[in-house]
């Protein structure tokens, strides 16, 4: 094992390690802020080179076919050829919604000013008719007026004046222009290792420059971000209530006295609490569209594992996809279900059949792959886990520890402690940072109370995290155990090297002990992600990680689908990590690293000694 090692290390860390020069965090489309000290985010599409951009994902997925780096598979050929055709079909849409878009604009600025238009009419006969001069009314037209104001029911009155408006504004104006037909969407699901996520990355990639607003979301980020609008726009709602709200700002210089313009602002609040009376699509709203950017073109959502873990998700995701596909966004997904068996515990069931509904009118349901767990077919050429390192041996060790100080010392920069933001205004400490590369021991990232959201913004600030001190999972370690499925997960999604120092191989990680699961449903649900992920181990023809045998003990006696799921992917995340097709996705995905890599090897002046640990 170790002679082995030891080989694969001399044939591969030197080009993996040049290759991933100082460091430019990996991207996502809104990238958290850097902290001090560290690189400038990249925009970039995951997973696509500017070649493979010029690309459909069918001439993708058979160039890799044709060098070796994926197995044929007729599923996998047919989505890719689905894919291509919605991609065609997508270049006509995107004129035909920059047009809509343009007609809708003027459509909507007219309307707003003749609604001002007749906002201000009302309030000049209100000013003319002295509604307000209370003082000159007797006191029995007061007594009656009160009676009156009595038996009509609170809010009826802004209600029937806004709807008659609107009527008079559908005369005035017109109606709403119709947007074109969207062209329906892709809805992929199956097994673990089907290649579900590198089709919809290879579509993805091929929409850059194409499509003017896309986004890519894994599950996960997507509920954080959901949570994180939501926040925003309740804030912005509270300071739309204020007066001195830029929403009134029009009203201050009309010639009307104190109380027409109290009545002009209450009529402002009344719209914009009738337009914003959910939450949900207004958050939906900023899901694609930068309120700063142009908003016309056509939109694009590729979603990386839609499930429902639990009641939030189906109310949260019914909400957002429902209101995107309804405004005519186009949505390519994954997940390992088909729709209709995402909801298997009846949560919120009418919420969840409009979304289902939703799905059918909006996406083709594709079944990729078979049962088949292609992993265990892959070759063996004698090559190991590059920068998996295992036991805990003080040789290990001493290899694992060589490795960050070669990997460090080519970065040309200094091994400090830093600090960068998480979501909801929270921080989290990086005790050993150096220009894109940092390094925990699993305590300190599974040990404590932190999730998802701090291992995003690991993986959005760093390319290559090394891990130290890894246990065997069992159930002792439950937890823990569900953490590091979770960060393995986040920096698989950001493309991120990972180099570990564990107690056990890959296979036996998760084998636990005669204690009892590791896994349980209800315990798993809060990272119960599926799948995810572009060139799977399963898929790959190229043999550079040795197969083992099915592994047994614990998983043999696990019996939830969720659980089982679980713990493979993230071994099947774990050993495709360590091969040459995902680390060359890698430097694809930080591109700008290879440059700055040329331009260290021409400059004398950079080398230095290995930093200390």
């Amino acid at each position: 094992m170790i002679p082995r090692l030891h080989r694969a290390i001399a044939r591969r860390s030197l080009l993996t390690s040049t290759a991933l020069l100082p460091a430019v965090a990996r991207h996502r489309d809104a990238p958290l802020p850097s902290a001090p000290g560290l690189p400038r985010l990249l925009h970039h599409a995951p997973g696509a080179s500017d070649q493979a951009r010029k690309s459909g994902p069918l001439t993708l997925y058979r160039d890799l076919v044709s060098q070796g780096k994926l197995q044929h598979d007729i599923y996998q050929e047919n989505v890719a050829t689905r894919l291509d055709n919605l991609l065609r079909r997508l270049e006509q849409y995107e004129m035909e919604m920059e047009d809509y878009h343009a007609r809708l604009s003027m459509w909507e600025n007219t309307r707003e000013k003749q609604r001002r238009r007749l906002l201000v009419q009302e309030a000049e006969d209100k000013q003319r008719d002295g509604v307000w001069i209370d003082e000159k009314r007797g006191f029995l037209d007061k007594l009656v007026s009160r009676k009156r104001r009595g038996n009509i029911e609170p809010g009826v009155g802004k209600w029937v004046s806004y709807l008659n408006r609107e009527k008079k504004l559908d005369t005035l104006v017109g109606q709403k222009p119709v947007a074109p037909i969207a062209p329906k969407g892709i809805y992929l699901y199956g097994n673990v290792g089907s290649g579900k996520t590198m089709l919809m990355d290879m579509f993805y990639g091929a929409t850059e420059g194409l499509i003017k607003h896309r986004r890519r979301f894994h599950f996960h980020e997507a509920m954080l971000e959901i949570h994180d609008h939501m926040h925003d726009v309740w804030k912005r709602r509270d300071e739309d209530k204020s007066i001195e709200s830029s929403a009134f700002s029009w009203i201050s210089s009309l010639p009307f006295d104190g109380k027409i313009k109290e009545w002009l602002i209450g009529e402002e609040k009344y719209k914009q609490n009738t337009q914003q009376k959910h939450i949900l699509l207004a958050v939906a709203d900023k899901f694609l569209v930068d309120r700063q950017a142009n908003k016309s073109g056509a939109s694009i959502l590729c979603f990386d594992e839609i499930q429902t873990i639990d009641v939030f998700a189906v109310v949260a995701l019914s909400g957002i996809l429902s209101r995107l596909l309804s405004t005519g966004t186009v949505l390519v997904s994954t997940s390992n279900k088909a729709p209709e068996d995402l909801n298997q515990d009846g949560m919120q069931r009418e919420i969840f059949l409009d979304l289902l509904s939703k799905l059918d009118e909006n996406c083709n349901k594709i079944l990729v792959g078979t049962e088949t767990d292609y992993r265990r077919l892959i070759p063996t050429d004698g090559l190991t886990q590059i920068h998996y390192f295992w036991p805990l041996t003080s040789d290990i060790r001493s290899m694992y520890e060589a490795m960050w100080h070669d990997i460090t010392r080519q970065t040309g920069g200094n091994i400090i402690s830093v600090t960068i933001p998480v979501m909801f205004g929270r921080y989290l400490e990086i005790p050993k940072s150096c220009n894109g590369v940092a390094r925990f021991d699993f305590e300190y990232l599974c040990g404590r109370p932190v999730g998802a959201a701090d291992y995003i913004a690991i993986a959005r600030n760093y390319h290559t995290i090394f891990i130290s001190d890894i246990p065997a999972m069992s159930m002792k370690i439950r937890d823990k155990a569900r953490r590091f499925i979770t960060l393995i997960d986040e920096l698989y999604n950001h493309h991120c090297r990972l180099v570990c120092l564990a107690a056990s191989s890959i296979d036996d990680l998760f084998q636990g002990t005669d204690e009892g699961p590791l896994f349980d449903l209800e315990s798993f649900q809060f990272e119960g992600e599926a799948e995810g992920a572009k060139l799977r181990r399963d898929v790959l023809a190229e043999g550079n990680v040795g197969a083992a045998p099915s592994p047994t003990g614990l998983v043999a006696i696990l019996s939830g689908q969720e659980e089982m799921f679980a713990f493979r992917r993230a071994i099947s995340r774990l050993i495709e990590m360590q091969t040459s097709l995902y680390l060359e996705r890698v430097e694809r995905v930080h591109s700008s690293l290879q440059q700055q890599s040329s331009v260290l090897a021409k400059s004398s002046t950079v080398s230095q000694s290995a930093p200390s640990v």
